[in-house]
């Protein structure tokens, strides 16, 4: 993933210059992200260690409940840390892996509604062949195939972003390396032909 720029790291938002409004956004973070974490982590433990949850809706819903957990921790702890140590420092490499990361949960995740979706019209519709349509092999299958190809979806994505010459500055206006903040900020970054007045 090589960059003909010399940009080796970027400058992301700033939540707030006062120290006391920063550390009130790590306390308030660290609460939004310990709520979902909890709760998420208990459905997780709940789902696998139940034999009688081990269904296709539960085994979507565990699969749910780990790209929300992967989703949110993509950005909140970075947000956290940023605010309690003072910095808006990210690498180039950082960057990369939180696009990644973003866009391999963002898109797996319409698989998985997909595959709900699916299961609950066979559950609605086809009641009677619901065992054969949805066994749990047919489940893990779906499953792999969204993961593997999001996945190589999102390999493809972030490479082809990031091969891109860098601009102007390295200020990105978010929380977090945000792509379209990368696309269409117009004082920032990617140089796309006729875009960015060049």
């Amino acid at each position: 993933m090589s960059n003909g720029s010399s940009t080796t790291q970027f400058l992301l938002l700033a939540f707030a210059d006062a120290p006391e409004l920063q550390l009130l956004h790590f306390w308030l973070f660290l609460g939004i992200y310990l709520a979902p974490l909890l709760g998420n982590g208990l459905i997780i433990i709940t789902t696998a260690s139940d034999h009688r949850l081990h269904t296709p809706m539960y085994f979507f819903l565990l699969n749910f409940r780990i790209l929300d957990l992967g989703f949110i921790s993509t950005t909140v702890p970075r947000s956290m840390t940023n605010s309690l140590w003072d910095t808006r420092k990210i690498s180039f490499s950082g960057c990369a892996a939180e696009v990644f990361l973003l866009v391999f949960f963002i898109s797996a995740e319409y698989y998985f509604l997909t595959f709900t979706s699916y299961d609950n019209y066979i559950a609605i519709c086809k009641p009677l062949q619901y065992g054969p349509l949805l066994g749990s092999r047919v489940c893990v299958r779906m499953a792999a195939a969204a993961w593997g190809s999001e996945f190589v979806y999102a390999v493809l994505h972030t490479v082809n972003t990031f091969s891109l010459p860098l601009c102007q500055g390295n200020a990105v206006d978010q929380l977090f390396c945000e792509l379209l903040q990368l696309f269409f900020n117009p004082r920032y970054t990617l140089c796309i032909a006729g875009m960015n007045g060049k």
